[in-house]
C-alpha cells in the first residue's frame, strides 16, 4: 500500500469516525434534553415495572438465583472491578509496547469518569423510587455510570485488541463480547431498579462517544507524514 492510499484510507475512517462520534453526541444531548424535561418519566415507568411482578413491584421478575446474576453482571460495571480491569489493560498494553494505545486507553477512561459524574451534577436526576433498589446507590441517576464507565472501557479495548488483530473474524468475536458486556450490564442496572432506562441509555452514548474519541486519537497519533514530492 503506497503513502498516499494509506493517507485516504486514514482520512475515511477519520471521517467516519468524527460522524460516528457527532451523531453519539447529538444522541446524547438530545436525550438529556427529554430527560430534563420529564418527556420519558412515563416510556421509563412502563419499562422500569415490566422487569417487575404486577403483583408486587417490589419483587422482579425470574427466580431467586436470576437476580443474584444480576447483581454479578452490575458488579462488572462498578469501580472496582473497573479499575483493575483497567490497571491490568494498561500495564498489559504497556508490557508489550504498545505505549501509544495504553496512554489513550487511559486518558479516555479518565476523561469518561470525569464527564459521568459532572453530567449527574448537571441533571440533578433522582433514582427511581418506584421499586426497592436491589444494589446500594450514592450518586444521582444520569446518566448511568456502570453504563458510560462500561461501554467507554470495554468498547475502548476492544477496539485497541481489534486494531491488532489480523482476522476479521477475531475483530468481530471481540467487539461482539465488548457490546454484549456493555448490554448486559446496562440491563442489569434497570432490573435492580437503580436506574431509569433512559439513564442507561444515556451512559450508553456517552461512554461510546469517548470509545470513538480513544478511536480518533489512535488514527491522529498514528497519521503518515505525506512524503514531500521532488521538485522539477
Amino acid at each position: 500500500m503506497t503513502m498516499l492510499q494509506r493517507l485516504k484510507r486514514l482520512e475515511i475512517q477519520t471521517l467516519a469516525t468524527m460522524m460516528a462520534v457527532t451523531a453519539a453526541i447529538w444522541g446524547f444531548l438530545h436525550l438529556s434534553s427529554e430527560v430534563g424535561e420529564k418527556e420519558t418519566l412515563p416510556i421509563d415507568t412502563r419499562l422500569l415495572l415490566m422487569l417487575r411482578n404486577p403483583a408486587n413491584p417490589s419483587d422482579p421478575i425470574g427466580s431467586r438465583s436470576f437476580e443474584e446474576s444480576m447483581r454479578d453482571l452490575t458488579a462488572l460495571g462498578g469501580v472496582t472491578f473497573l479499575t483493575i480491569m483497567v490497571v491490568i489493560a494498561f500495564s498489559a498494553l504497556m508490557f508489550y509496547r504498545k505505549r501509544r494505545q495504553a496512554w489513550v486507553f487511559l486518558g479516555v477512561v479518565a476523561l469518561a469518569e470525569t464527564s459521568a459524574d459532572l453530567l449527574k451534577m448537571v441533571f440533578d436526576r433522582a433514582r427511581p423510587t418506584l421499586v426497592p433498589h436491589g444494589s446500594y446507590v450514592y450518586s444521582y441517576s444520569f446518566p448511568s455510570g456502570h453504563s458510560t464507565m462500561s461501554a467507554a472501557v470495554f468498547l475502548t479495548l476492544a477496539g485497541i485488541l481489534a486494531s491488532l488483530e489480523p482476522k476479521r473474524r477475531a475483530k468481530a468475536f471481540i467487539f461482539t463480547v465488548a457490546v454484549l458486556l456493555v448490554i448486559a450490564i446496562g440491563f442489569s442496572r434497570v432490573y435492580l431498579g437503580v436506574h431509569w432506562p433512559t439513564d442507561v441509555l444515556g451512559g450508553w452514548t456517552l461512554g461510546a462517544a469517548w470509545a470513538m474519541v480513544a478511536r480518533l486519537a489512535l488514527i491522529a497519533w498514528k497519521a503518515p507524514e505525506p512524503t514531500p514530492e521532488p521538485g522539477p
